[in-house]
């Protein structure tokens, strides 16, 4: 089941980008494109925003602590 969700997810992303471009409304077809940008790409890479927010925050957490331990000394 799971290996046959990435093809549907982006047969509905066309549908919805299709149906968007019909009735005239851009802005959200190019945002649904967008979205099926972001899932071909996190399927092929691997690489997800969790992933990356995950590793900002830590390194902002990592500079707060070292920043801590400078002020503290």
């Amino acid at each position: 089941m799971d290996g046959i969700m990435y093809p549907i997810s982006l047969i509905i992303i066309a549908i919805m980008a299709f149906s968007f471009n019909r009735n005239n409304n851009s802005f959200l077809m190019i945002f649904v494109l967008l979205v099926g940008v972001y899932i071909i790409y996190s399927h092929e890479t691997g690489h997800t925003a969790t992933e990356f927010k995950n590793s900002m925050v830590q390194s902002i957490d990592e500079s707060a602590r070292d920043f801590s331990e400078q002020t503290v000394k």
